[in-house]
């Protein structure tokens, strides 16, 4: 999320008086979706991020939108909306959705259908995207939702949702907070050991803070 939304922030950086370790700079609520064909086979996962209030504010008003702080937009205003988030041309930004089994990646496309909407005074955005790698149906797979630079902070909220079976099970496994704040610090302090910048050089600690969806299905 830091390199897609990148240019918004350092235009906005006049509003914002952040401490230098102070990361995330954006905070976001993820909802899940795993989608399911007709054959029982997982087909792709529906991403819904709602954006925090603050970078809301700071985006819509970068993006000339909501002029007069209602905290809602005009249907012209949301359809120069759409998609705000889905320009995802920078090479090393993949989405910031990871989706494993047995430890190893199984790859995902880009997104193929989206909705954006902002209301109540935050950014929503929700988007589709497929498994290219299927999971083995009989053993559990793993979804996860973590920027790993953490200049962006997903929390899940609600339980995922399946559709397309009835025989799934999806748990929610949160992190060891303590132990990852613990090696977040002993990771800037060896950042700042040898003279480096914090920001630059800010350690690749997302996943340490991300929140595990472990899915399950009946054996066939």
């Amino acid at each position: 999320m830091r390199h897609l939304l990148i240019p918004v922030v350092l235009s906005c950086a006049s509003f914002m008086a952040l401490p230098a370790r102070a990361h995330p700079h954006i905070f976001v609520d993820v909802g899940l979706e795993l989608v399911f064909d007709e054959a029982g086979q997982a087909e792709g996962v529906w991403i819904s991020w709602t954006y925090d209030p603050f970078f809301s504010m700071l985006l819509v008003s970068d993006m000339g939108l909501d002029a007069d702080f209602t905290g809602t937009i005009s249907d012209e205003e949301r359809e120069a909306l759409h998609g705000f988030d889905m320009n995802w041309t920078v090479e090393e930004y993949h989405g910031d959705t990871h989706v494993t089994q047995n430890g190893q990646p199984l790859a995902l496309s880009g997104p193929v259908e989206w909705e954006s909407d902002y209301r109540d005074g935050q950014l929503h955005s929700r988007h589709l995207r497929h498994l290219i790698d299927r999971p083995d149906p009989a053993r559990e797979w793993v979804v996860v939702v973590y920027d790993p630079t953490y200049y962006t902070a997903y929390g899940l909220i609600g339980m995922p949702r399946i559709t397309g079976r009835t025989d799934c099970t999806a748990r929610v496994f949160e992190p060891d907070w303590e132990a990852a704040g613990a090696q977040l610090e002993a990771a800037l302090d060896e950042v700042l050991g040898a003279g480096g910048d914090i920001e630059a050089d800010f350690p690749m600690v997302g996943a340490l803070f991300s929140e595990e969806v472990r899915v399950l299905c009946a054996a066939p």
